[in-house]
């Protein structure tokens, strides 16, 4: 069964997906790869033991429970992302205990990226990210995706910090 399209849907309270629909009214199975990407992105991965969690009274490490077994019953990786480990982080330098939020973010991309590279679906990717020169309160990435001899797939997201973490706060 071939992959669908998800097109991002943004309020400035959450970020969802809809399914997009080809003019004949069937769904879309181009951009197989972006896809994949953006729900790895905005899914949950498991938090390490080492991780800090977000809520100090919380031990819930999220993930999705899919990720148990995956190797062994479809060969797959576990997906996700630890972005939501930054949702009440703010915005700071290297200075920091934790280490810079932009290096945090950086690290979080690539190593959610990682396993397309592991598994073939793509040759290589490059991670930017950086703070906003106009506002302390956004982190900007860009993600290239390289495939091998076919074109490279960029990808940019602007309101990274704002729009995932809207009640966070940028440091002064």
């Amino acid at each position: 069964m071939p992959d669908i399209r998800l097109v991002p849907v943004a309020t400035p309270d959450v970020v969802t997906f809809d399914w997009l629909q080809t003019p004949a009214g069937l769904l879309d199975e181009t951009n197989e790869l972006i896809t994949a990407v953006l729900v790895a992105f905005n899914s949950d991965a498991v938090a390490a033991p080492s991780d800090v969690l977000p809520d100090p009274r919380s031990d819930d490490r999220r993930g999705w429970w899919g990720d148990m077994d995956a190797a062994a019953i479809w060969n797959g990786w576990p997906l996700g992302s630890k972005l939501w480990l930054l949702t009440r982080a703010s915005i700071v330098d290297a200075g920091a205990r934790e280490g810079a939020t932009v290096t945090r973010v950086q690290q979080y991309l690539q190593q959610c990226l990682q396993p397309f590279v592991t598994a073939g679906i793509c040759s290589a990717f490059n991670v930017e990210v950086w703070k906003s020169t106009d506002r302390n309160d956004r982190i900007l990435a860009r993600v290239t995706i390289y495939r091998g001899p076919k074109s490279a797939i960029a990808l940019e997201f602007e309101p990274l910090w704002t729009e995932l973490f809207p009640s966070s706060k940028a440091s002064q």
